[in-house]
């Protein structure tokens, strides 16, 4: 009896211990994210001419000008309209290769356009804002995905060697850019090098284009877009920029409805001008031809396309 008792003593104390406590977990470290960047101040000349754009923009607007709508039935064109301004934007320059970009002086041209891929680059210059590049990034690379459907020429981007590079640059960059300049084209003017660095006001983008020697196939090009632009001309600048690189290297008076007019009617590229690219790459014409031997067979390109209904 007094075993048991002695056991049912012991089971009694046993009950009663108290377990330890739960240790604490240790809370998992955190590291700090850094700090998003940020883009270098622009100058005050350069946040002027952002207020001058802006305001530019406006009054277009308030004009009608600057349209998006790629033309409708107030700018129809015939198939001799439209081989009309193939010739005049395709087979002339709108500058002299010397040209300070200041005076357009329309030059005849042999008829050229890229015959190898693009391997496109876009760079923006340190005043740039980070937001303003994701936007223009996206832009560009769903405009040269169009660019390439119309024209048949592959251009894709992150690729080693790029030979066609858009630079979004501010005030401060461009004044900067000759070393860039000469890094991409070694072989680049002086003259257009100042031109570039010294580009008036009113020159609201600019692109150039190169060749090897005794070639009529481009062998790089730079599109240079102001940052300073608000959000519609900056993409206005992305549609006749690039597509003028691709060879529709003219503007014309008499091209409507089309970007490659400098009255600022439309922004962005027209059903006619995707017609003019379609013609420029047509395996009928060929790199090299001069206007008398090209304008014969756009104006028959031309009627076989209006012809299916393309306008």
């Amino acid at each position: 009896m007094q075993r048991l008792g002695l056991l049912a003593i012991l089971a009694g104390t046993s009950a009663c211990v108290t377990p330890p406590p739960e240790p604490t977990p240790t809370p998992p470290v955190v590291e700090a994210l850094p700090p998003p960047p940020v883009a270098a101040e622009p100058s005050a000349d350069s946040q002027r001419l952002a207020v001058y754009y802006k305001r530019l923009q406006n009054d277009l607007l308030t004009q009608g000008l600057l349209r998006g709508d790629g033309g409708g039935p107030d700018t129809t064109f015939t198939d001799t309209i439209l081989a009309r301004n193939f010739i005049r934007i395709a087979l002339f320059n709108e500058y002299r290769d010397d040209s300070d970009f200041r005076n357009a002086q329309s030059t005849v041209s042999n008829l050229r356009r890229w015959a190898n891929p693009i391997r496109m680059k876009i760079e923006f210059g340190d005043t740039v804002p980070y937001p303003q590049r994701a936007q223009d990034t996206a832009s560009v690379e769903s405009y040269a995905a169009r660019l390439s459907r119309v024209t048949g020429v592959p251009i894709s981007f992150d690729q080693p060697r790029p030979n066609y590079h858009v630079l979004f640059l501010g005030e401060d960059d461009r004044k900067a850019i000759e070393p860039r300049l000469r890094e991409l084209i070694p072989t680049i003017s002086t003259a257009t090098v100042r031109a570039i660095v010294d580009l008036p006001r009113d020159q609201l983008c600019v692109v150039i284009g190169t060749f090897d020697p005794g070639e009529s196939t481009y062998s790089q090009a730079i599109a240079i877009i102001r940052a300073e632009h608000p959000n519609l001309m900056r993409a206005a600048c992305i549609h006749e920029e690039l597509a003028q690189g691709m060879g529709l290297a003219n503007d014309s008076p008499g091209a409507r409805p089309s970007i490659f007019n400098d009255d600022e009617e439309f922004a962005l590229l027209t059903t006619h001008d995707e017609m003019l690219l379609r013609m420029l790459y047509d395996p009928r014409l060929q790199a090299g031809m001069d206007p008398a031997t090209a304008a014969p067979i756009a104006r028959q390109i031309a009627r076989d396309m209006m012809a299916q209904g393309a306008s």
